[in-house]
């Protein structure tokens, strides 16, 4: 391989897949969390409660871990562009779809397909860079993959709250729908086809011994865990925020309500200050202290007063970001071989979190009270800061 060949900063070919892959991201995450803001519109709907409602994230999250494990497998079988392409426009088809879905559980149905297919551009995006991109700008190739999720997620949620709120829920799906059509169109137009890797055979014996070998791993197990309880933490407060805001002391309205999802800026920050505080302090420290900020920003969502709520969700969202990012760097440091395999384990863990944790939590705030609800959060953190402190420091173990 020539790395002089390889996509360089300043030409177009780097440009073309700095946009492309910003683009895909934006699609995906906009589509996965979408309903997650419209909880309380389609829960009176359906005449439905909160955990039931959230079967509408939780279902594209489980179809997610699902499509990720499938394509720990299968994902070097196919072309990286033509896999991404058919992941983008086929979620987009299936969200404009699921605008005239006439039941709930059809519409669950309909996610958890959706996460599925959606999953092949988060199963080879990162690959498709590492290849594709000379090392100097790969990292800013991957800021730039991360922002489009961050942004995604972020306009998504605002876009689908403040058109549900002037047009209906099924028309504010259906006009991210469409515009995740479009994104999809021009992903497939313009992102250059690689050059540096060809769909190729897998042996799946030797994948099944990788996994195996990092679930007999206390290390990894240990991060596999952190990822489930942060992200069930995290997909949770914004689950059911939206309810508490609108509900007494603060009745705020769905369109001041949209403007609460801003707080996803700080999860921009969070990823970027992370990269500058490892190269003063370890990652284990760095990872500690954001699941401690984590847990303060949690504590402050008990809080009856709006704007120290908006603060403890901004930093709440800040440190989750922040843990992420070290969690997920560490598991690719730690194994040497089968990164692949390590990586698809750990956001296994991720969005199955995300479906558990992310609907369990609704059963329990409707059936009790928000006290209880973040009580369960603060412990699931607290788990995730014990099994932190049992990991030692990359540097000091030795990497598989």
């Amino acid at each position: 391989m020539n790395l002089s060949e390889k996509a360089e900063k300043g030409s177009q070919r780097f440009r073309l897949i700095k946009l492309c892959i910003f683009f895909s991201g934006l699609s995906v995450f906009a589509q996965l969390y979408l309903f997650q803001p419209l909880l309380p519109t389609v829960a009176e709907y359906f005449k439905t409660t909160a955990g039931d409602s959230s079967l509408l994230v939780s279902s594209s999250t489980i179809g997610m871990a699902a499509g990720l494990l499938f394509f720990a497998f299968k994902a070097d079988s196919y072309s990286r562009k033509n896999l991404m392409t058919f992941s983008l426009i086929s979620s987009a088809l299936l969200t404009i779809i699921s605008a005239w879905m006439p039941s709930l559980s059809l519409l669950i149905a309909t996610g958890v397909l959706k996460g599925f297919v959606v999953s092949g551009v988060s199963a080879v995006a990162l690959a498709y860079l590492t290849e594709e991109v000379h090392t100097s700008v790969v990292a800013l190739a991957i800021s730039m993959y991360l922002s489009g999720n961050t942004i995604g997620g972020m306009s998504g949620r605002i876009m689908a709250t403040i058109l549900a709120g002037e047009f209906g829920w099924r028309n504010a799906v259906l006009i991210i729908g469409v515009e995740s059509l479009i994104l999809g169109i021009i992903f497939w137009k313009f992102f250059p086809q690689s050059q540096f890797f060809h769909p190729q055979k897998i042996d799946y014996s030797l994948k099944i011994k990788q996994m195996g070998h990092f679930f007999t791993d206390p290390y990894m197990l240990r991060l596999y865990f952190i990822a489930a309880l942060l992200m069930g933490t995290f997909v949770s407060v914004y689950n059911y925020l939206t309810f508490r805001l609108e509900d007494q002391p603060f009745s705020l309205s769905h369109f001041v309500i949209a403007f609460i999802f801003l707080m996803y800026i700080f999860g921009v920050f969070g990823t970027m200050i992370t990269s500058r505080l490892t190269k003063k302090f370890s990652r284990h420290f760095i990872l500690k202290g954001s699941v401690l900020f984590m847990m303060s920003g949690t504590v402050l969502l008990l809080s009856e007063n709006i704007y120290v709520v908006i603060f403890g969700l901004g930093l709440f969202t800040l440190a989750f970001f922040a843990a992420h990012t070290m969690a997920s760097q560490m598991t690719a440091l730690h194994a040497k071989q089968g990164k692949s395999s390590a990586t698809s384990i750990y956001w296994l863990f991720y969005y199955f979190g995300s479906s558990i944790l992310g609907t369990g939590t609704g059963y329990i705030l409707h059936a009790f009270s928000w006290t209880i609800f973040i009580t369960v959060l603060l412990f699931s953190v607290g788990v995730s800061f014990i099994l932190a402190t049992r990991n030692q420091d990359l540097k000091d173990i030795k990497t598989i």
